[in-house]
């Protein structure tokens, strides 16, 4: 392979083959480049940022936090682990979950082949946690701690799926439901965040199954240019805080 390109992982998983690719983009960016594929589908790019990054800060901003208490956090998808890296660099964030159900890619940040695995394995705070966040959260699950089940905390941080429509898979479809969101919510302390990232454009409908399980739903379209084609892409967060009890 030549230097603008590597393939530097290829591994089969429960949901497809997945890869770790770095390369270099002439004309685009004249640092490395970091892609996860899912068989021939693009799940991620360090070129795209600016979601990840916004998940993080429009959820624990909207934390009533009290600066002699730290927050726990958990973050459902760990990905290349800019929502996890934005999250330890928030003020007032005490201990930080991230749970992927994809062993490669938790050994990609272990091993130190993306660029911010290093920084994560190293904070004493960071904990990765192999599991199925939606197995985790639902009717038979214990919670994101294994260590501690039924631990409940401050803020969840969500960017699994594509959207609650489009879904890397069809089992995930329950937890987008108000039925799918009480279980969550037991998971979240009474002055809680559940905050969520989307590919797609706000969804009244979606909106609304929110507003069922929490008190004050919102949402913050993210504006960013697409390098690769020069125009303009968003992508949406919803904010939901507070349970209903």
């Amino acid at each position: 392979m030549g230097k603008n390109f590597e393939e530097l992982d290829y591994r089969p998983s429960n949901i497809g083959d997945i890869s770790l690719r770095r390369r270099r983009i002439p004309g685009i960016s004249d640092t490395d480049v970091f892609e996860v594929k899912l068989g021939d589908e693009f799940l991620m790019s360090s070129l795209f940022t600016d979601g990840e990054i916004a998940l993080a800060n429009h959820g624990l901003a909207a934390l009533k936090m009290n600066s002699d208490v730290p927050v726990d956090v958990v973050v459902g998808g760990l990905g290349l682990g800019y929502t996890a890296h934005a999250a330890l660099k928030f003020g007032g964030v005490g201990s930080l979950v991230v749970v992927d159900a994809l062993a490669p890619v938790i050994d990609w940040h272990q091993k130190g082949l993306v660029p911010l695995g290093r920084n994560l394995i190293s904070d004493s705070r960071c904990q990765l946690v192999h599991g199925d966040f939606f197995v985790m959260a639902g009717a038979d699950g214990a919670g994101f701690d294994p260590k501690r089940p039924g631990r409940q905390f401050d803020a969840v941080l969500l960017d699994i799926d594509h959207s609650p429509q489009k879904l890397l898979d069809p089992t995930h479809g329950p937890f987008y439901t108000p039925t799918g969101l009480k279980l969550l919510a037991k998971f979240i302390r009474p002055n809680g965040v559940f905050a969520l990232w989307s590919n797609d454009l706000p969804s009244d409908q979606f909106s609304e199954v929110l507003s069922n399980v929490f008190t004050a739903v919102k949402f913050h379209v993210v504006n960013f240019q697409n390098p690769m084609t020069g125009e303009n892409a968003t992508s949406t967060i919803y904010v939901a805080a507070t349970p209903r009890v």
